[in-house]
């Protein structure tokens, strides 16, 4: 009698898992040496603009020009701020002074768009600041400034998408701002209001963005055109049926005192991103090295200007303690009898928030594309749509995620965390720059700028800490000396040269110290909940990395064969392509 022997085979779908876990298994136990390779390993410029964009498939395509950017950046500025945070910040924190806020916020954003401007020329690539940190300080420093910058870019498009809802209820006669809202029993407080024309506008957006980058833009240049119009006739109304009396009562200009006033800088900075979009867009503007500094400086001085007279109306029109918080400038027009402006005011204020998001979802996709051109996220959000030239895949998951989060959270959640780690990533910026001039450039010992990097970041936390800790009397003037006389001996003993190959910073090393200075002594003003639910979203990206990051980023350089420069001061980065600069 025969005996039928079965067998037992493991599908193959099972063995495929098994394997990829296993293999998952042994590059986690590879951790220490892969992040010892990765953690500082540097791109030159030159890999940057050609080797790792060569990643995303086709390029994009060179078809804006210089006001084409410039556009960009007032549009992705202009109707963030002013209309979302002006009347929370008059009525609470700064009172009348809110545009003194304003041009302390603008002075820093200027300092800190003047860095990104020398970098932008220098490498000329969508990537922003995670280029040019990666570039100067290594993956790790790039990764961690990318993933802020992404943070920043999700959630504060997904508090002016809820900022537009309450402008465009306003402009239908809508009194409550939360009309247009659908409230959820059972949800937490303050992720219960259901944002539908937010997401709308978000997915309408994406679908735009996805299509071309030269209709998108002409479609910002004419939103821009009219909204700068719009801004003139809210400026030229509130000084002409306001009064000078309302800067001045109940109490005086500072009823919050100077304490208020910086307090509403480091809550108004919110209103100037933006103008790191510009630098995104560097892969697709021709020449690139004279359009770049006019784009991004010009936007950041116009739309200062105007934020300014903004905030300026809105004091003269009503006293900051009836200001609104919410849709500031339509209630202030219905509180002086202009029922017909207020409507108009809240049809203006979305059509300018249409073009800020715009301009914002422009530069996240592209900021995302160039971190998947590194391997730190799946690669697959690092391709370019051959037909469209738009990084299509990275617009669409942004767009998604950013439309999520609209649907539930508030704006009171979201701005602080983002003023953070906007000021985190300009006050890295500045710090490259610093040490990419004078060490990478002019091959000085990296020791000294380190050291003077070190001392005035000390300075300037010291400075903070007396200001916050009201130790006025022998904290402030040893700490603003010292900082100071740090600058001004760095400056004396450590020889400088300008870059060579395009637009470089004038009287360095001071705007960038400046520029470091202010972003520390702004983020000090933040509430303690900022730097705790910071604290949260850096351990998540840094686990991140160690989890997912520095293995594909090594496994992607051991297939392509690269050989990647451990950070070196004496990097022969003046590799860059000159005929880029030119196209």
């Amino acid at each position: 009698m025969a005996t039928t022997t079965s067998t037992t085979q493991t599908p193959p779908n099972n063995t495929n898992t098994n394997l990829c876990f296993s293999n998952y298994l042994h590059s986690l136990s590879q951790t220490p040496h892969r992040l010892r390779k990765r953690m500082l390993a540097t791109w030159t410029p030159d890999q940057e603009l050609n080797q790792v964009r060569q990643r995303s498939g086709a390029d994009m395509k060179r078809k804006l020009k210089w006001y084409d950017l410039m556009a960009l950046g007032v549009g992705g500025m202009l109707g963030v701020g002013v209309f979302v945070t002006t009347g929370s910040v008059a009525h609470k924190t700064a009172g009348p002074s809110v545009f003194i806020s304003y041009i302390i916020a603008g002075i820093s954003a200027l300092l800190s768009s003047l860095c990104y401007t020398e970098f932008s020329v220098q490498i000329p690539v969508a990537g922003g600041a995670f280029s040019y940190l990666r570039v100067t300080f290594g993956e790790f420093v790039g990764y961690f400034a990318g993933a802020n910058i992404l943070m920043e870019y999700v959630l504060s498009n997904a508090a002016v998408a809820r900022s537009f809802t309450e402008y465009l209820s306003s402009a239908f006669g809508q009194d409550d701002p939360k009309t247009w809202r659908v409230e959820v029993d059972g949800l937490i407080q303050g992720y219960n209001m259901l944002d539908f024309p937010a997401v709308a506008l978000i997915l309408l957006l994406t679908f735009c963005l996805c299509h071309s980058t030269k209709e998108s833009s002409t479609l910002n240049l004419i939103m821009t055109v009219f909204h700068v119009v719009f801004f003139g006739f809210i400026i030229i109304a509130g000084f002409c049926i306001g009064s000078t009396n309302n800067l001045v009562k109940p109490k005086g200009l500072t009823p919050f005192g100077v304490r208020g006033v910086l307090d509403g800088a480091a809550i108004v900075y919110f209103s100037y991103i933006g103008y790191d979009s510009a630098s995104t867009m560097a892969e697709e503007i021709q020449n690139p090295s004279q359009s770049l500094p006019v784009g991004i400086i010009g936007s950041v001085v116009i739309t200062s200007f105007l934020y300014c007279l903004m905030a300026l109306s809105l004091c003269f029109m009503v006293p900051y303690n009836k200001i609104a918080e919410k849709v500031s400038f339509s209630v202030a027009f219905r509180q002086i009898g202009w029922d017909w402006a207020s409507n108009v005011v809240g049809a203006g204020a979305s059509l300018g928030i249409v073009a800020s998001l715009l301009v914002a979802m422009l530069g996240q996709a592209r900021y995302l594309c160039v971190i998947g051109r590194a391997r730190l996220v799946p690669s697959w959000l690092a391709k370019v749509h051959p037909a469209t030239g738009t990084p299509l895949n990275a617009t669409l998951f942004l767009g998604l995620c950013t439309a999520s989060i609209a649907l539930f959270t508030d704006l009171e959640i979201v701005i602080e965390m983002i003023s953070i780690g906007t000021l985190l990533v300009f006050y890295l910026v500045a710090n490259a720059l610093i040490y990419r001039r004078y060490v990478i450039i002019t091959n000085n010992p990296p020791f000294q700028t380190l050291l003077f990097l070190f001392l005035l970041s000390s300075s300037a936390i010291g400075f903070s800490m007396s200001w916050k800790l009201n130790q006025q009397r022998w904290g402030l003037p040893l700490f603003g000396m010292s900082t100071v006389t740090i600058i001004a001996f760095f400056k004396y003993m450590v020889p400088c040269v300008c870059n060579p190959t395009g637009w470089s910073m004038p009287f360095m090393p001071w705007p960038a110290a400046l520029s470091i200075f202010l972003n520390v002594f702004l983020m000090t003003t933040l509430k303690k909940f900022s730097f705790e639910r910071f604290a949260i979203w850096a351990c998540f990206i840094t686990l991140f990395y160690l989890m997912y990051g520095v293995h594909s980023t090594y496994k992607a350089e051991e297939r392509e064969g690269t050989s990647i420069d451990e950070v070196n001061p004496r990097t022969a980065v003046q590799q860059i392509k000159l005929e880029i600069q030119v196209l």
